[in-house]
């Protein structure tokens, strides 16, 4: 296979259809009475997923482009409302498909994981945080590595070097990442955790946390704080690898515009949440089968 986009899509969309058709549960019930959708579930997914790689944070603006350039692929595209609809329902769709594709790539059992957490801004107004529909589950926080206040939403994200999503999260701003780390891994569908090195930053820390951590088999590795005696002694052989994970939050927010996700929802957001985590997902996926040096690599696809 070639690593392009509309290489990318096909493969995509017949490796959906298969799973769904193999799990119709995991598609979201219709009723018994009524039209039948002329598009597909798998498509819809896969649109999706080409929407975040070419950078259509407008869904408007994202269905005119399908409409007059990919007609010959979706015969049957739906217009920008049925559109943004199905996206919603399928967000569950979605979030198991990503464990799917997740557990067929040839880096699902990296024994080294990065764990941390990137804000997804929401707005910037106060009227906005006390008349938008994401108050109260999006809050007022602070983020340390770029020194700035925000209002809205956290992904917190654990990831193998290679970036392939092994669990993630999204919580209000505020919300314990030591706490969210532990629902994200206890328990990881389809992940077993024996012998995994998790690399974080010195946010993760207390013993409490790494005994709970150690008791599944995972050892943690993380800088020490100010608070700590001395420095510990693990913390020399993970430097290099600690930025890894900041470039794929960067690889979130830069290519697959993250924090210009366009949501006034909780359920929008989420949608376009899960739809960018699946655009990553399906490019390891795809670069694995085709044999790419660099499985996170997505620009044979942003064009």
């Amino acid at each position: 296979m070639d690593a392009d986009l509309d290489t990318l899509a096909t493969a995509l969309y017949v490796a959906c259809d298969d799973l769904l058709a193999a799990h119709p549960e995991q598609v979201p019930p219709r009723p018994a009475a009524g039209f039948r959708p002329l598009i597909s579930d798998a498509e819809i997914c896969t649109l999706a997923v080409m929407q975040s790689l070419l950078g259509f944070t407008s869904e408007r603006r994202w269905v005119r482009h399908a409409h007059a350039h990919l007609l010959a692929m979706f015969p049957a595209l739906p217009k920008q409302p049925g559109y943004h609809k199905r996206l919603k329902r399928l967000t569950g769709t979605m979030t198991w498909l990503i464990r799917q594709l997740r557990d067929a790539t040839d880096v699902v059992d990296d024994d080294v994981w990065v764990a941390d957490s990137t804000p997804v801004e929401c707005g910037r107004s106060r009227d906005t945080a006390h008349r938008s529909e994401l108050a109260g589950y999006a809050e007022y926080g602070y983020c340390a590595s770029h020194s700035r206040f925000f209002w809205g939403l956290r992904l917190h994200l654990v990831c193998t070097l290679h970036g392939l999503p092994v669990g993630w999260a999204v919580t209000g701003a505020k919300a314990d990442e030591r706490t969210v780390l532990m629902t994200i891994l206890d328990p990881s569908p389809g992940i077993d955790p024996t012998g995994v090195t998790l690399i974080a930053d010195r946010g993760y820390y207390g013993r409490g946390f790494e005994e709970h951590l150690a008791s599944t088999g995972i050892t943690v590795m993380r800088p020490h704080r100010v608070q700590d005696r001395k420095p510990r002694r693990d913390e020399r052989l993970f430097k290099p690898l600690r930025q890894v994970i900041e470039s794929i939050n960067q690889t979130f927010k830069s290519q697959l515009d993250l924090e210009r996700h366009g949501g006034h929802t909780i359920a929008g957001v989420a949608a376009r949440i899960t739809q960018r985590v699946l655009a990553l997902t399906a490019v390891i996926w795809h670069n694995a089968a085709t044999g790419a040096p660099t499985r996170r690599a997505l620009t044979a696809y942003d064009h």
